[in-house]
């Protein structure tokens, strides 16, 4: 399986027909299905009262809901649809980037909005955010408790959306360019030797060009970022720098070993810098950098 991005308990309304109680009752089994596998931190109960409140709020009796822990899934797709994005994405992501990295749950349970196209993403996230998207593929929201997203354009950014909730619950302060580094690692993903694993992507061509043209910063520079710094300025190359460094680590068996080092290391080390050397083993960060930059350039989209 692979997960592309496309740029580069079921229940339903009040007028439920009996195929959809059959699809009810299938969703139901696979919810504690889901729950068992991925140790999630909420009771049963919690998850109905939260599909209660959701009912109201859904904007119409068209969206399906399927509790996949430790999120719920509403989509406006066909069920089937929805249910295979709940299971085949959500559930997937969730049980690999548990098993390669995090401990714990978000802290409540969070939604995810699956909007099948981009006038109902731009209209919904609207209606029930009070705010236009400032990205046309989703976004997540700490303050709306919520992934949103306009599922048309692929499950790639889906996957590395979640990614984000995890990070806030388990590494809080992990600096963005790692939280976005491996966040867009799993932009396109698959799995292989039962790890969820990040291929290369649309982000590498602009990253080449800035490198022939000699516009990537040091790895200390990206490092020390903050969050401003790195959404705000040069926001592409941040990006693809930071992904393609996680990329390299992935591909040298090395990136799960730099994460949780990192984090061990945390208050001594807060850019991740000094743990990024040790972990490459090189002192030398110039040698290295030119080293990754011609990797880089060899690099292939798709590949």
């Amino acid at each position: 399986m692979q997960i592309v991005n496309g740029f580069k308990n079921i229940v339903r309304n009040k007028h439920t027909s009996l195929a959809a109680f059959i699809l009810i009752a299938f969703a139901a089994a696979s919810a504690r299905s889901a729950t068992s596998e991925t140790n999630s931190s909420f009771p049963d109960a919690d998850y109905a009262a939260h599909v209660k409140e959701l009912r109201k709020k859904a904007p119409d009796d068209k969206f399906t809901i399927i509790v996949t822990p430790p999120f719920v899934v509403i989509g406006d797709e066909t069920p089937a649809a929805v249910k295979h994005r709940a299971d085949g994405t959500v559930a997937w992501a969730v049980k690999k980037l548990k098993k390669a990295y995090f401990a714990k749950d978000p802290k409540e349970i969070l939604d995810i909005w699956l909007f099948k196209d981009k006038d109902s993403y731009e209209e919904n996230a609207q209606r029930l955010f009070n705010k236009k998207p400032d990205t046309s593929f989703g976004y997540y929201s700490g303050i709306d408790h919520a992934l949103v997203m306009n599922i048309a354009t692929g499950g790639g950014t889906l996957v590395h959306e979640i990614v984000h909730p995890f990070m806030a619950a388990n590494f809080p302060d992990c600096p963005s360019w790692l939280n976005e580094g491996i966040g867009s690692l799993y932009e396109q993903s698959g799995e292989e030797n039962g790890q969820i694993h990040g291929y290369t992507n649309w982000r590498l061509s602009g990253l080449q060009d800035a490198i022939r043209a000699k516009k990537v910063p040091s790895f200390k520079t990206l490092c020390s970022t903050g969050t401003n710094e790195f959404y705000e300025k040069d926001r592409g190359t941040n990006y693809a720098q930071a992904r393609y460094l996680c990329y390299y680590l992935q591909q040298h068996d090395l990136l799960k070993k730099f994460y949780h080092q990192f984090y061990k290391n945390r208050r001594e080390d807060p850019t991740g810098y000094n743990t990024l050397k040790s972990v490459l083993a090189r002192d030398d960060m110039d040698a290295f950098q030119s080293d990754w930059e011609q990797y880089v350039l060899k690099l292939r989209f798709p590949d």
